[in-house]
């Protein structure tokens, strides 16, 4: 990388709103991060699960002249999509958004704008639109729904309603080419997470950040419809045979979930499932809730394979 690009301060910040989004807990991510890639010249990074993106974002603000090799992932098939369309097509991606924007704000009244959501999530659904206008509609859909929460049906449809929000701030131009720039020479797959064993190099350090979907932490709290497929408790030790397996072949990885103690102190499946790594508990607010009084101060889990 050119001296220019490392010496341009970058900002970027998540696109979408994401239930689990890292934002709040970037401190402790870093700063866990930090002692590992400050003593490397280079490192490989990779994110089975990047999501809205915010500790991805980070690190390429913070590393990225030393991140050679970079590789995000993650099952939702739309998602990526929105992740290559920045990468490839910034500006055309900003020209939709514009439309959308403008149909929606040329009307205050609700069920005009009503109706061109759900007009709008039909079209996204039926996925015949191309490239540039399923990412754009993925985006607004995010930010005009309820409560900006992303879920999909068992036939991956989008069904979250209409949000009611006056004037919701759908897109950033200046952040999207920033997010632009910053996915330059990015590897953005959809796969499997276990299908990711092969990318991390053996030619220089390799960082592994995992922020799977999270295991409800009540009855009542059982969201992670991220993608059509559920992630339960056998996907759950599923993960950490593949975190063993990075153990084994050389990497760091760092492991975010929700602490069950929350709701059960009795509830020790992290705790017995990851009994040989370090497990360290972390406060947290969840930010996306059905109800007020369901969006408090709890702990969250960040496990490691090495001591922090």
């Amino acid at each position: 990388m050119s001296e220019q690009r490392t010496e341009t301060k970058l900002v970027a910040k998540p696109f979408l709103k994401w239930a689990g989004g890292k934002s709040q807990l970037l401190p402790v991510i870093m700063s866990a991060i930090e002692p590992l890639v400050s003593e490397t010249k280079t490192f490989t990074y990779l994110e089975p699960f990047v999501g809205s993106g915010a500790v991805f974002f980070e690190v390429m603000q913070q590393y990225r002249d030393k991140a050679s090799d970079v590789i995000i992932n993650d099952r939702n098939e739309d998602l990526m999509l929105a992740y290559r369309v920045l990468r490839d097509k910034p500006d055309e991606l900003i020209g939709e958004l514009e439309t959308l924007k403008k149909q929606y704000t040329s009307s205050k009244n609700d069920e005009i704008r009503k109706s061109l959501f759900y007009k709008i999530r039909d079209e996204f659904n039926s996925r015949k639109a191309d490239s540039v206008q399923h990412a754009s509609m993925l985006i607004f859909l995010n930010k005009t729904c309820y409560n900006g929460l992303y879920r999909v049906n068992s036939k991956n449809h989008f069904n979250v309603p209409f949000g009611q929000y006056k004037n919701p701030g759908i897109f950033s131009g200046e952040n999207l080419r920033s997010i632009s720039q910053l996915l330059q020479n990015v590897h953005i797959l959809n796969k499997d997470f276990t299908e990711l064993i092969s990318f991390p190099g053996h030619r220089e350090k390799t960082l592994v950040y995992l922020d799977p979907p999270y295991r409800p932490i009540s009855k009542t709290a059982s969201f992670n419809a991220y993608s059509k497929g559920v992630f339960d408790d056998a996907e759950q030790r599923r993960l950490k045979e593949f975190c063993d397996r990075l153990s084994k072949n050389g990497a760091y990885w760092l492991l975010s979930n929700s602490d069950p103690k929350n709701h059960d102190s009795a509830d020790t499946f992290f705790d017995d499932l990851y009994s040989g790594y370090y497990i360290e508990r972390v406060g947290a607010r969840r930010s996306i809730n059905s109800r007020a009084s369901g969006r408090g101060s709890i702990k969250e889990l960040l496990i490691s394979n090495f001591k922090k």
